[in-house]
């Protein structure tokens, strides 16, 4: 039987078994609260890393998804063991007692454990996140300058349209940016990333100072087309005077000289004729355009106009120069070979003036060019001669030899 010394000590070993106990659950919740703190401030870390870089973010998500699970099951087991030991319990013997602040004890260490390999995560995630927050400053000025450029471009399209001009097109791509622009702010970074969004932010600006600066040059460009519109309808009774002269030229070619000579200028003056014909057209339709208010497409027109007309000329030239190429070779066909054999000379003389002499390969070729061009008068023996092949042949010669100082030279420079 215990008498009463008995009772009090074993009165101060439960009291002493409890304060351990309380004080090892109380540490253990202090871990607890640490780790669940730590955790959800990763996972909101690891979310805006994904909003900013979504596949730079990818591997951390995979690493803190572990952790994450890590964690929930040493909160499950903190739980359990709070559930376990009641130490509210007057009952409770020391021998519980100090299987409880065993048990809390052993949580806690699990708890910061965990905690640890949080904050090693962090500590790695921290310098690609810092990058892209300071990137991430970039992107309130960068979204102001494309709002102010979208309102600039806003206001030019209404002068524009206050001075009577068409401005659909400027005024689409506004509404384009500002699409653009609307997706950045009503969904953060508009699911683009960091990276995307920045780059959304400057094509937004991009796009709307290109629409102001077409919409502030409408009323240029319809000054520009009231003049090229004079401008081009002189070129058209020009181009159109130029007909009757071909005609007349080609006549010539069909009375004085072979048919290799003008075959492939056959039909010029009915060509030049259609030409001036689809030129007025084109003029018509400008003038259509012009009278809406259609400065663009008044602009396409006149540019197709210009076409038409540009080929027409050059349709004229090619007759009325062939003309004078003939007359010229016809009057003295020695004249023209002078130029070439000047050419074949100066390749030989290049070519000679390399160490020990002259390339074999370029030898051969221009000794070839020589026996070509003793040649060529012959062409011109026939009753009805070939003035044109005859030219062409010059022509051909003089070109090959110009590949031969071309090739000497890039050998030398290599």
């Amino acid at each position: 039987m215990r008498g009463p010394g008995d009772q009090r000590r074993r009165g101060r070993g439960t009291q002493a078994a409890a304060s351990a106990a309380v004080e090892a659950r109380e540490a253990a919740a202090a871990a607890f609260y640490e780790m669940d703190q730590a955790q959800k401030y990763l996972d909101g870390r690891v979310t805006v890393f994904e909003d900013l870089d979504a596949s730079a973010a990818a591997p951390a998500r995979r690493e803190f998804a572990g952790l994450s699970e890590a964690a929930d099951a040493a909160s499950v087991a903190y739980i359990s063991v709070l559930d376990a030991h009641d130490l509210d319990d007057q009952d409770r013997t020391p021998a519980q007692l100090d299987a409880a602040r065993r048990a809390f004890i052993g949580s806690a260490d699990r708890l910061r454990e965990i905690t640890g390999r949080l904050n090693g995560f962090a500590e790695r995630l921290s310098p690609g996140m810092a990058r892209l927050e300071a990137a991430l400053d970039q992107l309130p000025p960068r979204l102001t300058a494309a709002r102010d450029a979208v309102a600039a471009a806003d206001t030019a399209i209404a002068a524009a349209r206050e001075a009577g001009m068409d401005a659909s097109d400027p005024e689409a791509e506004v509404a384009r940016a500002k699409e653009a622009l609307a997706q950045l702010g009503s969904q953060g970074l508009g699911g683009l990333g960091l990276d995307g969004a920045l780059k959304k932010a400057d094509e937004v600006r991009a796009i709307a100072a290109a629409a102001r600066e077409a919409a502030e040059e409408l009323p240029q460009m319809a000054g520009k087309v009231r003049n090229s519109l004079a401008s081009v309808r002189t070129r058209v009774d020009v181009v159109a005077g130029r007909a009757e002269p071909v005609r007349q030229a080609m006549k010539a070619l069909l009375r004085g000289y072979a048919q290799a000579c003008w075959q492939d200028l056959r039909g010029a003056p009915e060509a030049i004729e259609s030409g001036v014909t689809r030129a007025r057209e084109r003029l018509n339709e400008a003038s259509a355009h012009v009278a809406r208010n259609e400065w663009k497409q008044a602009q396409q027109a006149l540019t197709a106009a210009r076409t038409e007309l540009n080929a027409a000329d050059r349709r004229a030239a090619q007759v009325t120069g062939r003309v004078t190429e003939l007359e010229s070779v016809a009057a003295d066909p020695a004249k023209p070979v002078e130029a070439v054999r000047f050419a074949i000379r100066d390749a030989q003389r290049l070519a000679m003036a390399q160490p020990g002499g002259a390339a074999p390969q370029h030898a051969r070729v221009l000794d070839s060019l020589v026996e070509r061009l003793e040649k060529a008068p012959g062409k011109l023996t026939a009753p009805h001669p070939d003035y044109w092949a005859y030219l062409q042949e010059l022509e051909s010669i003089k070109t090959a030899a110009g590949d031969v100082v071309t090739r000497i030279r890039a050998e030398r420079a290599g």
